[in-house]
């Protein structure tokens, strides 16, 4: 992608377009401002912003003249109820020139994903998809899932649908080529082989029981075995097996046996594994309801490796052909395309976005909806599961009004609520302390809004859980002051877990802040801590109760429980963290060469913590000053 096409890049010709967006006089129509745009706009290709009143984005589009394709928005009549609303609300507009068409989509979908504009379908997809990763910056590769950048050096392999999917094919690897799955840390503090080695999922390369030569061989045919050469792995194995009986080394050719069965099980029990199909993504989109579900099904080297429901938001009228071309510009724009995409729809503008996907995955990416054979069957199939995600979503979407009906009833609320916040924290007498909160609202819970917020320093003393309420509501409120200038969206709810002093808490910080328009509740448990019995406080009106049955109060409980899991997870995840540091890495001159030769010298780090210094300088590598440090540290 060139320069142009970066979503904060200038436009290619300043000249050619205004300096600033053309702001509306009063009294002017929509059709009307973008009329004088058109007069100043050059036909080249390029992306366009179109602005509202309060200067959020409404759309953003591009075109491979821009000229052209704004004029079109100027004229009267001929638009959907949907353009021809977004065409009333523009008030600016906003233009990047680009080299080509193929760069403006690139940018129109970076754009799409990042703004989220109204009247734009944006595809929802609230967390990164798990690959397998098989590190080589050690000399002992290690196998391990991983999720987000692709920082580490190393073969990745994916996306998997989900860690299910990814956590039954590492458990296969394991047992077919026995790569260790242990961190470096780990590896580094073993003296004897651990339990993985034990039970044959291991080759213990950590304690020398294989040699690196053949521990590479089998680094070199679990990346044979992702990059689906499984057949002729299986063979080679097969034949390997044979000659180890004909030497009547049995306790070889079982092993090789137990190979040749773990590999046998992740190709056989895959669901629909289609023949000449190496690597796909299949894609389809069922619409009802002015609503969509697109399920995808990922196969790779022959494997299928699961399947995912996406629910794009979209202005109701929106057609097969316009969800699946949005779908394929946003999910491919922060991961590699498959050379082969079968969809259900021909989407719109197929060849340019196949090119589009090419030029961002260098190398040839096709786009088919077919007619015919066996790939029509899995385009079907997947048809099948969308139209059955998009049933189950319609009702729990229903049910879901109906909830929060509730919810505005029983808090007084002037309408429906769209987003509620729930807060809570979580600490352990004052240590790792935590604050957490969680979104939820008409399509459930939010999780790309969850957000947590480490209690350190001056932020609040952290055994007080009125004072950490009140930092964490702080550092909130402030942040959201900041998004509504953005038009980003703002709470119709406050929900705090505890009861009055948390609630006077939350509200002296709102009153501080100037925050008067934001409605905010507590909900304390009830005697003994019993659910079913929680007791909601909002100021200015008495304690309220919701019968034991009231489908709003289980909501209430289930929302509430949510914020609380994800505080707990958050401050485990903390602890966690704090137990596996290793005393060593906080002692300064001891990087992982040296970290290694004590930890293989004593054998732990508490053995290290209970040498004395003749012993400490025993050690290759340590020198006196170094040892008189390491002594000093654990004895001061």
């Amino acid at each position: 992608m060139s320069k142009a096409a970066r979503p904060d890049a200038p436009p290619i010709d300043p000249a050619d377009i205004p300096a600033e967006a053309l702001h509306a006089p009063e009294g002017r129509t929509g059709p009307e401002i973008i009329a004088d745009y058109v007069k100043r706009l050059p036909s080249k290709p390029g992306v366009y912003r179109m602005f509202g009143e309060d200067g959020a984005v409404l759309y953003v589009g591009k075109a491979r003249r821009l000229k052209a394709r704004v004029s079109s928005y100027a004229k009267s009549g001929g638009h959907t109820n949907r353009i021809a609303l977004m065409i009333a609300l523009t008030r600016s507009m906003e233009f990047v020139v680009t080299a080509t068409e193929t760069e403006a989509l690139l940018l129109e979908a970076n754009l799409i994903k990042r703004l989220k504009p109204r009247f734009n379908i944006i595809l929802r997809d609230d967390k990164s998809f798990p690959y397998i990763l098989i590190r080589r910056d050690h000399r002992a590769p290690q196998l391990v899932k991983h999720r987000g950048a692709r920082k580490i050096k190393g073969d990745y392999y994916g996306p998997f649908a989900s860690a299910g999917a990814v956590n039954h094919t590492l458990n296969t690897l394991q047992k077919a080529f026995l790569l260790r799955t242990c961190t470096d840390s780990v590896y580094e503090g073993r003296t004897r082989p651990c339990m993985l080695h034990q039970i044959k999922r291991c080759a213990a390369p950590c304690v020398d029981l294989v040699t690196p030569e053949r521990y590479d061989a089998l680094v070199d045919e679990a990346t044979e075995f992702l990059r689906g050469r499984s057949n002729a792995l299986r063979q080679r194995l097969q034949k390997e097996m044979a000659e180890a009986s004909d030497a009547l080394d049995f306790e070889k050719a079982a092993r090789l046996r137990d190979r040749i069965r773990a590999i046998a099980a992740v190709t056989t029990s895959q669901g629909i594994n289609p023949e000449g199909i190496e690597e796909a993504d299949v894609i389809a989109v069922h619409l009802e309801g002015g609503k969509s579900c697109v399920q995808v099904f990922f196969f790779r080297a022959g494997q299928n490796w699961g399947n995912r429901a996406f629910y794009p938001k979209h202005e109701p009228g929106a057609e097969p052909g316009e969800v699946i071309a949005a779908f394929l510009a946003q999910f491919y724009e922060d991961k590699p395309a498959p050379a082969l995409i079968l969809t259900s729809h021909e989407p719109d503008q197929a060849e340019l976005l196949a090119e589009a996907l090419s030029l961002r995955a260098e190398r040839t990416v096709q786009i088919r909806k077919p007619v015919r054979g066996s790939k029509v069957g899995l385009v079907q199939q997947a048809m099948n599961n969308a139209r059955e995600a998009l049933g189950r979503r319609l009702a729990e979407t229903r049910s879901q009004a109906q909830l929060l009906d509730g919810v505005a009833k029983v808090f007084d609320l002037p309408k429906r609520p769209e987003r509620i916040e729930v807060y809570d924290n979580s600490h352990m007498q004052g240590t790792n302390a935590l604050g957490a909160m969680i979104v939820a609202g008409p399509e459930g819970f939010e999780k790309t809004g969850y957000r947590r917020f480490n209690m350190k320093g001056d932020d609040a003393a952290t055994n007080d859980d009125f004072a950490m309420m009140r930092a964490m509501l702080a550092r909130r409120l402030k942040r959201l002051a900041k998004e509504r200038e953005q038009g980003a969206p703002v709470p119709d709810l406050l929900l705090i877990d505890g009861g009055k002093g948390q609630l006077s808490a939350v509200e002296e910080i709102m009153a501080e802040l100037g925050v008067s328009d934001i409605p905010v509740a507590g909900v304390a448990k009830g005697p003994d801590r019993d659910a079913g019995r929680e007791v909601f406080y909002m100021t200015g009106k008495p304690p309220i109760r919701l019968p034991m049955n009231d489908p709003v109060l289980y909501y209430l409980q289930r929302i509430r429980d949510e914020a609380h899991r994800f505080a707990i997870t958050g401050h485990q995840g903390k602890r966690s963290k704090q137990i596996r540091e290793n005393p060593l890495d906080e002692i300064a001159g001891i990087g992982a060469s040296r970290k290694s030769a004590l930890l293989k010298h004593f054998g732990s780090a508490k053995a290290v913590s209970r040498a004395n210094l003749a012993d400490l300088e025993a050690v290759e590598g340590v020198s006196k000053s170094l040892a008189k440090t390491i002594y000093d540290h654990f004895h001061e």
